[in-house]
């Protein structure tokens, strides 16, 4: 700080001590005049000692006509000018030189005189004033900023040890916390923070109460769900396989059916609820176009199998997200294409960024959905009062919440080639 406030300090002063090198530069300038086609200074011995009077410093000055004679001033300064560049044409240039073994402050400026012809005039003058200048400006800056950190520095120091003393205590003993050790918190606190240990008190209760019937769900889930439906799945499936009466074929097909929706029920359920468990993990910068690709042979194999032509369009979107949910997301929202399009439709996925936005889309060219009926299919266990074939009415609720949760939206559109649906998901910007 005091280096910044020094060189901003000390840079002003030196521009208004240039400036007024210029104002002689210029005022020489003036006094240039043409005569008889030739080029003279009109200056008094009066005016010369004027511009060159200083109390610390000597003032040199060199008038140069268009070709570089001179018509006035000291010389030898032109030696002086060194690396000074020449300035354009009507204006000037600053610059340090040497003049009889000390150094100088040089303007060099190059204005009009006579007959569109260009003339050079050059002030030098030593340094003392600067230097002189420089050292009350560091010793200013200097005292006023140690002046103003020690007052900093006590305050601080006592703000510190008297008013955050109970906080930084209270912080150590919230970081050590976690799932598994949610006690509630010491009370001998000042009044002042009494309410706030209640308010976390109250909130690790519930937390805990949260993360139990949280864990118990999704072992229990697991457990009862997943496993008896897959081998009851794998027992219809053989015996499919195997010799039967024909009688029992649409039995079996029947119950080979229902199995599979509720294994895919049960899958959704876990699901969500392993989302909502998982929503509190840190976020990554994840690309749409991998999340889909991830997918896209799984999806492509299932899409053949029904009929049904899967396409992608796929442009480099990043979104701030979970993998997990992401892939959920897209699963869930390819199922219901491949379900609801019909055998012969056309489903293509969309990855892009609109305007900067990430944006991903799922169009079909199957029966869409009727705009009356687009806001409940959102909601969960609902389905569409026309749909040709039995679910859970999860997916599309499953899939927009994923959405909220990365802080984007989920949105039902006519598709943009004639009959289907077009399922939108538009996320925050990163």
């Amino acid at each position: 700080l005091s280096y910044v406030l020094y060189r901003l300090v000390q840079g002003m002063a030196l521009e208004e001590l240039d400036d007024s090198l210029g104002d002689a530069a210029l005022a020489l300038l003036g006094l240039i005049r043409e005569r008889d086609g030739r080029l003279t200074l009109e200056i008094s011995g009066e005016t010369d000692r004027a511009l060159r009077f200083d109390r610390k410093d000597r003032i040199d000055v060199l008038v140069l006509d268009p070709q570089g004679h001179p018509l006035h001033g000291t010389a030898g300064l032109w030696a002086a000018v060194g690396e000074v560049r020449p300035p354009p044409p009507g204006g000037w240039s600053f610059g340090d030189g040497q003049m009889d073994g000390e150094p100088v402050r040089i303007v060099r400026l190059a204005g009009a005189c006579g007959a569109a012809q260009t003339c050079q005039v050059i002030v030098s003058e030593t340094l003392r004033k600067r230097d002189d200048l420089r050292r009350r400006v560091l010793l200013t800056v200097m005292l006023t900023v140690s002046a103003l950190c020690g007052l900093l520095i006590l305050a601080g120091l006592v703000a510190i040890r008297q008013g955050l003393r109970p906080l930084r205590v209270l912080g150590t003993e919230i970081e050590s916390r976690n799932l598994d050790s949610l006690a509630p918190l010491g009370t001998e606190v000042p009044d002042e923070l009494a309410p706030m240990i209640s308010a976390f008190n109250r909130l690790f209760g519930r937390l805990v109460r949260a993360a139990s019937s949280q864990r118990e769900f999704l072992a229990d889930a697991a457990h009862q769900l997943r496993t008896p439906l897959t081998a009851l799945q794998t027992e219809v499936d053989l015996a499919l396989l195997e010799r039967h009466p024909a009688e029992v074929e649409p039995l079996l097909r029947r119950l080979q059916v229902g199995v599979v929706r509720c294994g895919r029920m049960a899958h959704q359920m876990l699901a969500m609820a392993r989302s909502e468990a998982d929503a509190s993990e840190p976020m990554q910068m994840l690309d749409l176009k991998d999340i889909v690709a991830q997918l896209a042979e799984e999806w492509v194999q299932r899409a053949w199998q029904v009929g049904i032509d899967l396409g992608f369009e796929l442009q480099s979107a990043g979104v701030l997200g979970q993998g997990f949910q992401l892939r959920e997301m897209l699963a869930n929202l390819l199922h219901n294409s491949l379900t609801y399009a019909g055998p012969g439709a056309r489903v293509t996925v969309r990855t892009r960024l609109d305007n900067g936005t990430p944006v991903l889309e799922v169009e079909d060219s199957g029966p869409g959905i009727p705009v009356a009926e687009r806001e409940r299919v959102l909601r969960r266990f609902h389905r569409g009062i026309n749909a040709p074939t039995p679910g859970s009415g999860l997916g599309l609720a499953i899939a927009s919440d994923i959405a909220q949760r990365h802080g984007g939206s989920l949105a039902l559109l006519d598709a943009s080639a004639g009959s289907g649906l077009l399922v939108r998901v538009t996320f925050r910007r990163t």
